[in-house]
């Protein structure tokens, strides 16, 4: 059994909750928030994604614009360490604290990058879409995670809470995955055949470095989360 080498992060609903981030989005279009977030869910299970939902209580809506008018306002759009989800930074520091290459990367903008730093996790590198010029479910970026970590893509785990931008890439990719169901997508998306090749599929991010560890020691884990004793 190969072990794993390198473990990545999506951002999103995987290490930042962005509930608070659409709900100032919410607030700066004068919709009710939950309104605005049971809508978000019926758009994400008819195959749509957030761009429809902003175009349907704003048609014509050009993010681009928007940001800088909210930014012009002093409630610009992004994420601070009161976004990040609790068990995120005791994650990452113990997958590291086991000698694991540990790397973030995800489809976000130029300025996710300066966001993000203000975080302040421990990882060996971060990977924003719009600076690498590649963006999921693209090969080329799981191919870049894997040069970043200097490792062959099945020792790579990623970990990420989409299955069409996540799970199904990286898998063909021939990466590792650890399938999280959280955030919209986690639970209104759903692939039986994709789920059962994945290497964990989790509630959330605590039982993951004892699982990695468990792996690599040859114990016997159970892919929704358990390690057999």
């Amino acid at each position: 059994m190969k072990p794993i080498q390198a473990v990545f992060f999506d951002i999103g609903e995987t290490l930042v909750n962005e509930g608070e981030i659409y709900g100032r989005w919410a607030d700066w279009l004068g919709v009710p928030r939950h309104t605005f977030l049971a809508k978000l869910g019926a758009v994400l299970a008819a195959g749509g994604d957030h761009n429809d939902l902003f175009a349907y209580f704003r048609p014509g809506f050009d993010l681009a614009a928007e940001e800088k008018k909210r930014a012009e306002a002093g409630v610009p759009n992004g994420f601070g360490p009161e976004d990040l989800y609790p068990d995120a930074r005791p994650c990452l520091s113990a997958l590291r604290a086991q000698g694991l290459y540990v790397g973030v990367a995800g489809n976000q903008p130029a300025e996710a990058a300066e966001h993000f730093a203000t975080l302040g996790l421990e990882a060996d590198v971060v990977g924003i879409s719009a600076l690498w010029g590649v963006e999921k479910p693209a090969r080329e970026f799981f191919a870049r995670c894997a040069e970043h970590a200097g490792v062959p893509p099945a020792h790579v785990l990623y970990v990420g809470d989409r299955i069409d931008n996540d799970v199904r890439p990286a898998l063909a990719y021939g990466m590792r995955v650890a399938f999280l169901r959280r955030g919209p997508w986690g639970h209104i998306h759903n692939d039986d055949e994709a789920l059962r090749r994945c290497q964990f599929v989790l509630d959330d991010l605590t039982a993951l470095p004892e699982l990695v560890a468990a792996h690599n020691d040859g114990r016997a884990v159970s892919p929704t989360g358990g390690v057999v004793p």
